[in-house]
């Protein structure tokens, strides 16, 4: 793998779209500018550090209809996208700088298992707003942020067996499956999906609402983590979305979650207006 140059936008709008999920990172350079130059020999050794990523240079003066759609008025500026959505920037020539972003949004981009999950789906941690996401009933020495990054450790259930999670993203996403990594005696066995809720539902409503998918959790995919594929067209336009774990699989008093994990896709957009909202939710959430 090798940095591609960019000829043009179309170009650029087919790279991004042939990435699918892939974490994309893209150099907007200058022959004039210094900096640029001295960077430039570190950014191509890239690739073959992180192989599962795609690198792109667009030259700022052959490509100005890109680098002006997408707000670059400063060199270098490095972009980074997935699904074809802006998920962080950066300006200047900081290597260290920009291999740390690179690490931050590369774990998430690469399933542990080596699954691709095609149809340009995708693990969606990268659009969870994690200072919006709230779970009732979790230990205070297992919270639930344990859950959401692979080998954290554990999200444990505090008075009873019962969890409420809530999960925002700091976008509309489409859900296509959920996988819920957990031990397969105190993983969850029923569980209601509900989205789009105004606030964090209570035990009481949990149990009367309507929901929008009920869910038997199967031991063995427990076990294996894999996918447990939801009704994805009532899924489509989700901005939040909250799971009650009524039991888990052997009626202990605890439930455990060890990962859990969104697959679908964020219904892209390119407007630097959503980008900067994206951004600044995504700032806030550190």
């Amino acid at each position: 793998m090798a940095v591609k140059a960019i000829n043009d936008e179309a170009h650029f709008q087919a790279e991004l779209a042939a990435a699918g999920g892939k974490l994309v990172v893209v150099d907007f350079t200058a022959t004039w500018c210094g900096p640029c130059r001295n960077i430039a020999p570190l950014f191509e050794q890239l690739p073959a550090k992180y192989p599962k990523a795609v690198f792109l240079k667009v030259d700022v003066d052959k490509c100005s209809e890109t680098a002006s759609s997408q707000g670059v008025s400063a060199m270098p500026t490095f972009i980074f996208y997935r699904a074809r959505t802006k998920i962080d920037r950066m300006q200047g020539a900081d290597i260290n700088g920009l291999e740390a972003k690179i690490q931050k949004h590369y774990v998430s981009s690469v399933d542990e298992s080596g699954e691709d999950y095609g149809h340009g789906l995708l693990d969606l941690a990268t659009f969870i707003q994690k200072n919006q996401c709230e779970c009732l009933n979790e230990s205070d020495d297992h919270p639930m942020t344990n859950a959401l990054s692979s080998g954290a450790g554990h999200l444990a259930s505090d008075c009873d067996e019962q969890l409420i999670i809530s999960i925002t993203f700091n976008q509309v996403v489409k859900i296509h499956s959920i996988k819920i990594k957990a031990p397969p005696t105190h993983g969850p066995k029923n569980v209601r999906l509900f989205i789009n809720q105004p606030r964090t539902m209570d035990f009481d409503m949990a149990e009367s609402h309507v929901s929008v998918q009920d869910l038997v959790v199967d031991q063995k995919d427990l076990e294996s983590g894999a996918p447990i594929q939801l009704r994805f067209v009532k899924f489509q336009n989700v901005q939040n979305i909250q799971l009650f774990v009524k039991d888990n699989q052997s009626g202990e008093e605890t439930t455990i979650i060890d990962h859990l994990a969104f697959i679908g896709s964020p219904i892209a957009t390119t407007k630097m207006d959503d980008f900067q909202r994206v951004a600044g939710k995504k700032g806030e959430s550190h």
